[in-house]
């Protein structure tokens, strides 16, 4: 994918520099804190994995390479979407790298794969973007964060928007994998009607034509799609193409309808709508401080993934410096993130009892400017105001 191509310029592992000074007499810069970086700079998320990578080193170099103060070095390293190379580079991680932290990966099937390996050793795992709803419900665990959202929350908040507009048939479009089920059924439970259908196609697709003619003998009220990444980009440029959007409305999730999509389909996008917890141009200064600084460094406008990155790095600084850059005390370091409170770009959150933000969803449509910028805008209001997920009650921790 060209686009993946561009942005991507770290080699399949590398370490982003740390700093060299001290931050206190306790602590000595040949020992920084270490924070795992398993990103998606290959593969079928390697545009997300993009955004995550961009979010997460503006932050550091915000901070000056330091947490709480403290030098710290983020170890960054390819999985390519893959759960068993996910395994590995979490085990190297953990074993040689010795890491107090873990983030990056984009696949829920990822998260839920190197879980395991991650809990097991005790190291706080911050999600720059997915939050599959085993980890939200049953399977919650002291050691992981959702510190960008609940996969199901986002689906939701665009099912009560389709509610809202009265469309009676809906088809939902999504790939066969941990979060695309989320999708599903995150937005029926906000739409609280009967989907016409559900259609789940193949993680990396890139070809709907089967899906397409489907859609057309369907002649559904409306069509919501979550596909990230290139299959977005492939999947809108084929709609659009086969001239669907005469007959149907699409609804899209803010994956399928974010800056990076935006920037890869382009005139198409614009009418399109999408709900979402984050929005480039929402009104609080850390997020313009954020937005400012993030074209400044990358000469485009941050996504979602990239502002939960940039979060992630701000919530460990936080807890960090809560603890006073004592990181021995597992359990003491995993509080401190659940109760630090950082300044996030999205306003007001805080971690509800599994460890999952609670937030507010807001609606957004794709426009063209009156400089010709096609772009994300806010629309009047809230759908979910402080929303928590669907899954806390099915988790044991207080």
């Amino acid at each position: 994918m060209t686009y993946a191509r561009r942005l991507f310029t770290l080699a399949p592992s590398a370490l982003a520099t740390a700093a060299l000074c001290m931050a206190s007499a306790s602590v000595s810069a040949a020992n920084p804190i270490k924070v795992g970086v398993a990103l998606d700079i290959s593969g079928p998320f390697a545009g997300p994995g993009a955004e995550i990578k961009d979010g997460l080193n503006l932050a550091a170099k915000l901070l000056d390479n330091k947490l709480g103060g403290v030098p710290a070095e983020f170890i960054q390293a390819d999985t390519a979407g893959n759960p068993e190379t996910a395994r590995q580079v979490a085990d190297r991680f953990i074993k040689r790298d010795k890491v107090d932290f873990f983030t990056g990966p984009v696949g829920s099937n990822v998260v839920l794969a190197v879980g395991p390996t991650v809990f097991g050793a005790k190291v706080p795992f911050l999600s720059a973007n997915p939050g599959p709803s085993q980890l939200a419900g049953k399977q919650c665990n002291p050691y992981f964060f959702g510190t960008s959202y609940q996969n199901d929350a986002m689906h939701e908040a665009a099912g009560k928007h389709a509610a809202d507009k009265a469309y009676k048939k809906v088809v939902v479009l999504a790939p066969n994998y941990p979060a695309g089920k989320d999708a599903v059924n995150g937005f029926k439970r906000g739409y609280q009607h009967t989907v016409a259908d559900e259609v789940y196609t193949k993680v990396g697709q890139l070809d709907f034509a089967a899906e397409l003619a489907q859609l057309r003998a369907a002649k559904p009220d409306a069509v919501y799609i979550f596909q990230p990444g290139g299959m977005g980009i492939n999947f809108i440029k084929q709609f659009m193409g086969a001239g669907l959007n005469k007959d149907m409305v699409l609804i899209s999730s803010p994956f399928t309808a974010d800056q990076d999509i935006i920037a890869a389909v382009g005139e198409p996008m614009v009418g399109i709508y999408n709900a979402s917890s984050y929005a480039h141009d929402l009104d609080n200064a850390v997020n313009k401080q954020f937005v400012a600084e993030f074209q400044k460094a990358y000469g485009r406008l941050p996504t979602l993934y990239a502002a939960f990155a940039y979060d992630v790095v701000m919530n460990l600084n936080a807890a960090v410096k809560a603890v006073g850059g004592k990181l021995d005390d597992k359990a003491a370091v995993a509080k401190a993130i659940k109760t630090a409170k950082f300044e996030s770009v999205r306003g007001n959150v805080r971690y509800g009892n599994n460890q999952f933000l609670t937030q507010d969803y807001y609606l957004r449509q794709v426009v063209k400017t009156k400089d010709g910028l096609i772009t994300n805008a806010l629309q009047p209001g809230k759908i979910f105001t402080a929303h928590q997920d669907s899954f806390a009650a099915e988790c044991g921790m207080k």
